[in-house]
Protein backbone atom coordinates (compact mmCIF):
# COMPACT_ATOMS: atom_id res chain seq x y z
CA UNK A 1 0.00 0.00 0.00
CA UNK A 2 1.25 3.37 -0.55
CA UNK A 3 -0.15 6.98 0.48
CA UNK A 4 -1.37 9.52 -2.61
CA UNK A 5 -2.47 12.73 -1.93
CA UNK A 6 -5.74 13.77 -4.15
CA UNK A 7 -4.49 17.28 -4.09
CA UNK A 8 -0.94 19.08 -4.51
CA UNK A 9 1.00 19.90 -1.50
CA UNK A 10 1.36 23.24 -3.17
CA UNK A 11 -2.39 23.79 -3.57
CA UNK A 12 -3.40 22.75 -0.04
CA UNK A 13 -0.66 25.52 1.78
CA UNK A 14 -1.84 28.40 -0.67
CA UNK A 15 -5.64 27.43 0.44
CA UNK A 16 -4.70 27.33 4.20
CA UNK A 17 -2.75 30.41 3.90
CA UNK A 18 -6.18 31.82 2.63
CA UNK A 19 -7.59 30.26 5.76
CA UNK A 20 -5.22 32.40 8.35
CA UNK A 21 -4.95 35.38 6.92
CA UNK A 22 -8.73 36.76 7.58
CA UNK A 23 -7.56 35.87 11.89
CA UNK A 24 -4.35 38.56 10.98
CA UNK A 25 -6.32 41.09 9.31
CA UNK A 26 -10.10 41.50 9.89
CA UNK A 27 -9.90 41.72 13.75
CA UNK A 28 -9.20 45.11 14.32
CA UNK A 29 -6.71 45.72 17.47
CA UNK A 30 -7.65 42.03 18.28
CA UNK A 31 -6.32 40.73 15.45
CA UNK A 32 -4.18 37.28 15.87
CA UNK A 33 -0.11 37.85 15.02
CA UNK A 34 -0.52 35.01 12.50
CA UNK A 35 3.51 34.32 11.56
CA UNK A 36 3.13 33.30 15.13
CA UNK A 37 0.61 30.89 13.57
CA UNK A 38 2.84 29.77 11.11
CA UNK A 39 5.19 28.63 13.46
CA UNK A 40 3.33 26.29 14.91
CA UNK A 41 1.46 25.06 11.80
CA UNK A 42 5.76 24.42 11.00
CA UNK A 43 6.10 22.50 14.24
CA UNK A 44 3.47 20.29 13.04
CA UNK A 45 5.05 19.01 9.84
CA UNK A 46 8.17 18.97 11.69
CA UNK A 47 6.86 16.46 14.32
CA UNK A 48 5.67 14.11 12.20
CA UNK A 49 2.04 15.46 10.68
CA UNK A 50 -0.22 13.34 12.75
CA UNK A 51 -2.88 14.42 14.41
CA UNK A 52 -1.64 12.71 17.89
CA UNK A 53 1.41 15.19 17.44
CA UNK A 54 -0.66 17.94 18.56
CA UNK A 55 -1.35 16.62 22.21
CA UNK A 56 2.58 17.42 22.27
CA UNK A 57 2.97 20.60 20.70
CA UNK A 58 -0.37 22.03 22.33
CA UNK A 59 0.54 21.91 25.95
CA UNK A 60 4.08 22.14 25.46
CA UNK A 61 3.64 25.60 23.40
CA UNK A 62 1.49 26.95 25.93
CA UNK A 63 3.93 26.40 28.65
CA UNK A 64 6.08 28.21 26.95
CA UNK A 65 4.05 31.30 26.49
CA UNK A 66 2.81 31.24 30.20
CA UNK A 67 6.73 30.85 31.24
CA UNK A 68 7.65 33.94 28.86
CA UNK A 69 5.01 35.59 29.81
CA UNK A 70 5.97 35.34 34.11
CA UNK A 71 9.01 36.74 32.99
CA UNK A 72 8.00 39.47 31.81
CA UNK A 73 5.85 40.31 34.77
CA UNK A 74 9.29 39.88 36.62
CA UNK A 75 10.75 42.20 34.50
CA UNK A 76 7.85 44.53 35.03
CA UNK A 77 8.11 44.47 38.69
CA UNK A 78 11.81 44.72 39.32
CA UNK A 79 11.44 47.86 36.41
CA UNK A 80 9.36 49.24 39.36
CA UNK A 81 12.34 47.68 42.03
CA UNK A 82 14.88 49.30 40.32
CA UNK A 83 13.45 52.53 39.11
CA UNK A 84 15.82 54.86 37.13
CA UNK A 85 18.79 51.91 37.85
CA UNK A 86 20.21 51.46 34.44
CA UNK A 87 23.81 50.22 32.97
CA UNK A 88 22.85 51.18 29.64
CA UNK A 89 19.42 51.86 28.54
CA UNK A 90 16.66 52.25 31.21
CA UNK A 91 15.10 49.51 32.16
CA UNK A 92 18.30 47.28 31.27
CA UNK A 93 19.06 45.73 34.87
CA UNK A 94 15.38 44.67 35.45
CA UNK A 95 15.28 42.80 32.29
CA UNK A 96 18.90 41.10 32.37
CA UNK A 97 17.40 40.21 35.86
CA UNK A 98 14.48 38.85 35.10
CA UNK A 99 15.76 37.27 31.98
CA UNK A 100 18.87 35.36 33.82
CA UNK A 101 17.32 34.14 36.46
CA UNK A 102 13.75 33.23 35.22
CA UNK A 103 15.68 31.42 32.07
CA UNK A 104 17.96 29.37 34.80
CA UNK A 105 14.82 28.30 36.47
CA UNK A 106 12.06 27.10 33.83
CA UNK A 107 14.54 25.56 31.69
CA UNK A 108 16.30 23.36 34.45
CA UNK A 109 12.72 22.33 35.19
CA UNK A 110 12.54 20.56 31.97
CA UNK A 111 13.77 17.86 33.45
CA UNK A 112 10.85 16.79 35.45
CA UNK A 113 8.08 17.76 32.91
CA UNK A 114 8.05 14.88 30.22
CA UNK A 115 6.17 17.01 28.16
CA UNK A 116 8.77 19.94 27.66
CA UNK A 117 11.42 16.82 26.97
CA UNK A 118 9.12 15.33 24.29
CA UNK A 119 7.92 18.97 22.95
CA UNK A 120 11.09 21.06 23.26
CA UNK A 121 10.69 22.78 19.75
CA UNK A 122 6.91 23.76 20.52
CA UNK A 123 7.99 24.94 24.35
CA UNK A 124 11.26 27.16 22.89
CA UNK A 125 8.97 28.14 20.64
CA UNK A 126 6.41 28.95 22.80
CA UNK A 127 8.98 31.24 24.65
CA UNK A 128 10.02 33.08 21.47
CA UNK A 129 6.61 34.10 20.14
CA UNK A 130 5.45 35.41 23.41
CA UNK A 131 8.02 37.58 23.36
CA UNK A 132 8.13 38.29 20.21
CA UNK A 133 4.38 39.50 20.42
CA UNK A 134 5.37 41.54 23.93
CA UNK A 135 7.82 43.14 22.38
CA UNK A 136 6.48 44.42 19.08
CA UNK A 137 2.88 45.37 20.24
CA UNK A 138 1.25 43.13 17.78
CA UNK A 139 -1.56 41.60 19.59
CA UNK A 140 -3.16 44.91 21.21
CA UNK A 141 -1.29 48.64 21.69
CA UNK A 142 -0.26 47.97 25.15
CA UNK A 143 -0.28 51.58 26.08
CA UNK A 144 -4.17 51.58 26.33
CA UNK A 145 -3.56 49.47 29.20
CA UNK A 146 -4.61 50.64 32.66
CA UNK A 147 -1.33 48.69 34.57
CA UNK A 148 2.03 47.46 33.28
CA UNK A 149 1.19 44.24 34.25
CA UNK A 150 -1.42 44.03 31.79
CA UNK A 151 1.28 43.78 29.03
CA UNK A 152 2.76 40.50 29.23
CA UNK A 153 -0.71 39.00 30.31
CA UNK A 154 -2.25 40.07 27.20
CA UNK A 155 0.11 39.34 25.02
CA UNK A 156 -0.13 35.45 26.06
CA UNK A 157 -3.25 35.55 25.36
CA UNK A 158 -2.59 36.82 21.81
CA UNK A 159 0.38 34.13 21.58
CA UNK A 160 -1.16 30.97 22.54
CA UNK A 161 -4.90 31.99 20.35
CA UNK A 162 -2.13 32.17 17.43
CA UNK A 163 -0.61 29.25 18.48
CA UNK A 164 -3.89 27.27 18.82
CA UNK A 165 -5.23 28.61 15.21
CA UNK A 166 -1.44 27.24 13.80
CA UNK A 167 -2.48 24.22 15.41
CA UNK A 168 -5.52 23.68 13.23
CA UNK A 169 -4.01 24.90 10.42
CA UNK A 170 -1.00 22.39 10.34
CA UNK A 171 -4.21 19.61 10.84
CA UNK A 172 -6.37 21.39 8.40
CA UNK A 173 -2.70 21.32 5.45
CA UNK A 174 -2.93 17.71 5.60
CA UNK A 175 -7.01 17.21 5.67
CA UNK A 176 -7.23 19.01 2.57
CA UNK A 177 -4.33 17.11 1.00
CA UNK A 178 -7.45 14.23 0.92
CA UNK A 179 -4.62 11.20 1.18
CA UNK A 180 -5.80 7.67 0.46
CA UNK A 181 -4.01 4.53 0.48
CA UNK A 182 -3.50 2.58 -2.89
CA UNK A 183 -2.28 -0.62 -3.72
CA UNK A 184 0.80 -1.00 -5.76
CA UNK A 185 1.61 -3.52 -8.36
CA UNK A 186 3.95 -5.92 -7.25
CA UNK A 187 7.56 -6.64 -9.12
CA UNK A 188 7.75 -10.01 -9.64
CA UNK A 189 11.52 -11.74 -9.53
CA UNK A 190 13.62 -11.68 -12.54
CA UNK A 191 13.39 -14.76 -14.28
CA UNK A 192 16.37 -16.86 -15.98
CA UNK A 193 15.74 -18.30 -19.38
CA UNK A 194 17.37 -21.11 -21.07
CA UNK A 195 17.92 -24.53 -19.25
CA UNK A 196 21.29 -26.64 -18.21
CA UNK A 197 24.26 -25.20 -15.75
CA UNK A 198 25.22 -21.52 -15.90
CA UNK A 199 28.54 -21.76 -17.54
CA UNK A 200 31.25 -20.43 -15.25
CA UNK A 201 34.22 -18.57 -17.17
CA UNK A 202 37.28 -19.43 -16.50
Amino acid sequence: METKNRIPLWLAVAITVMVALPFGIYLGKWSLPIWASFIVWAEYFALGAKPKVLTTIVPAYIVGVVVAAVIMLGDVWLTNVFGTAKMHTSGDIALFVSCFVGFCVFLYWMKWLPILQTGTLPYFNGISMLLAVYFVNSFVPFGTLSSAYWGPIVAAVGAILAGLLGAFLGWFNVAILFPHQVKTQPTSAPQLTGSGPIPIAH
